[in-house]
């Protein structure tokens, strides 16, 4: 099968590492990069043997497919001239600034036949990879994502630069539609956000409540899923999940390692196991793994792994919250008045 054709289009920290991960995933061929900074773009070209062009509509004609890895506010016109010359799109999150022009990008990309992935890696983190097999109905999901400041990202508010991860994932595991959001936040260092919480309610009766904050002393990106007879951590930071359950029989998972038990509970006349598995994933490279999935998805013409319509539900989720947090804002600055 032939490879495709991959330019890179912005290679700031996180282009730079899609550029010279793509020399590893084998169904692509990396045909140059394109960064505003036109020394910036030389000195990665450089280092990564491969070309850097000052005329974007140059790669654009070069290539099958593009990943979009600058500033979310570049994302639509970047797509939108991609498409124009039919290539196909692996944009960053979030996928755009707002909904509208998410929405328009999705459908040129389904009226050019052009697949269109969101980069939400989370999704790809080898403690998610790990539970691909396990039976989930969460009823409470508890997430955690904590970091230390950088002024990279601080653009946009904490729920659009680390919370989307976690609704994302969130959107993914309950497969439900949110009825009911609660959520406040403020900046503490920043002009926008820099630590959040929300509370949502889904239609399956699923309630998440979920923790943001770049003003941390500790990095900590946690989510704990709780369901009838099974409680699920997760932890993204050492690449591992954990699973307690009772259950009356031995369980084996794909992995192939075989869950202990940790004692036992009486319900009546009845003994049941409670019963625990380390899950874990090894030798995977999230950001290469959802590289490779991207590639493969144009060769084999199926749809993406996270595609632009969950990208669009994240970011459409992410503004709900922003709303919420905003009202929440204007309340508590009336009651002050008060």
């Amino acid at each position: 099968m032939n490879k495709i054709p991959v330019g890179i289009i912005g290679v700031g920290h996180l282009g730079k590492i899609h550029a010279s991960l793509y020399r590893d995933v084998k169904p692509a061929e990396l045909i140059g990069i394109y960064d505003n900074d036109v020394e910036k773009a030389k000195k990665v070209a450089n280092e990564l043997n491969t070309e850097a062009y000052s005329d974007i509509n140059q790669l654009f004609e070069k290539v099958e497919a593009v990943n979009i890895v600058t500033p979310t506010s570049t994302h639509h016109e970047i797509a939108k001239r991609a498409l124009d010359h039919d290539c196909h799109l692996f944009i960053e999150k979030p996928i755009m600034v707002n909904e509208v022009e998410a929405e328009e990008i999705i459908k040129i990309a389904k009226d050019k036949n052009k697949l269109l992935q969101v980069g939400h890696i989370e999704r790809f983190n080898p403690a998610v990879l790990a539970i691909s097999d396990v039976s989930l109905n969460p009823l409470f999901i508890e997430s955690h994502r904590l970091a230390s400041f950088n002024p990279r990202g601080t653009d946009v508010a904490v729920i659009l630069d680390l919370m989307i991860h976690d609704l994302d994932l969130i959107l993914f595991l309950v497969k439900s539609k949110p009825v009911q959001i609660d959520a406040s936040g403020v900046g503490v260092i920043s002009e926008t956000l820099d630590i959040a919480n929300a509370r949502i309610q889904f239609e399956s009766g699923c309630v998440a409540n979920i923790t943001a904050s770049r003003i941390s002393a500790k990095k900590m990106r946690k989510m704990r899923v709780f369901q009838p007879n099974s409680y699920i951590s997760i932890d993204f930071v050492e690449g591992f999940s954990e699973i307690y359950y009772i259950d009356d029989t031995a369980m084996t998972f794909k992995n192939g390692t075989l869950a202990f038990s940790l004692g036992q509970i009486e319900e009546g006349n009845k003994r049941k196991d409670i019963k625990y598995n380390k899950l874990q994933k090894t030798d995977v490279n999230p950001l290469k793994y959802e590289l490779t999935g991207f590639i493969e998805s144009i060769q084999a013409n199926i749809p993406p792994l996270v595609t632009g319509e969950e990208g669009l539900a994240a970011l459409k989720l992410a503004n709900q919250v922003l709303a919420k947090i905003e009202e929440h804002t204007k309340m508590v600055s009336v009651e002050a008045i008060d």
